[in-house]
């Protein structure tokens, strides 16, 4: 919780049954101004199709299962998969809140895309996510992205942390670069604010 409220992403690895979290030293960081929000031609043809459906829940364990699914080699662990699940009730003197996104097929009620991150203040900031590899699916991850983007503006968030800069749909989406002292001074200007 304090790793996450001095702005450090905390993942986590397995090695020789020793287990450890680690709170990432990031160089460098995407983040999203709503302002910038990007919809590809791709997506927006997605938004008009209303096939699937969007939700911010609290199910938590079944999009975790779906991201180790999806990564075979993915670093949220078993006993960090558990320290998110301790979080999701979290009460302290620090705003923090988990959160939880996927978007559904409306017909199947299979989950096709979604995410796991948690508010700091007014920032949201990323864990990881999947999408499905289903040919039918394409561009179904980015349209989640658009939808939480748009979700995260509409509640008040100030930015996204979209976290390492090193993939491409970030800045795609409309990610700025920010160096880790730049993105330190905005975040600690909204990690007391309230949404």
């Amino acid at each position: 919780m304090k790793a996450a409220y001095e702005g450090f992403v905390s993942i986590s690895f397995e090695q020789d049954n020793l287990f450890v979290i680690l709170p990432e030293m990031q160089f460098d960081y995407a983040v999203l101004f709503f302002d910038n929000l990007h919809i590809s031609k791709k997506v927006e043809k997605l938004l008009r199709k209303n096939d699937y459906e969007f939700k911010v829940h609290e199910n938590y364990e079944k999009i975790i299962d779906k991201i180790n699914e999806y990564h075979g080699d993915s670093w949220i662990v078993k006993e960090y998969k558990q320290t998110l699940l301790n979080l999701k009730n979290y009460k302290g003197n620090i705003d923090f809140e988990l959160l939880a996104c996927s978007i559904e097929d409306k017909n199947t009620k299979k989950i096709i895309a979604g995410e796991i991150g948690y508010k700091v203040g007014t920032v949201y900031t990323s864990l990881s996510g999947f999408s499905s590899k289903e040919r039918r699916f394409n561009n179904y991850g980015k349209l989640q992205l658009v939808l939480l983007a748009k979700y995260l503006e509409e509640s008040g968030f100030s930015f996204w942390n979209l976290g390492h800069p090193y993939m491409k749909y970030k800045f795609d989406l409309g990610a700025t670069l920010y160096k880790r002292e730049d993105f330190l001074n905005i975040f600690r200007e909204q990690r007391d604010k309230k949404i």
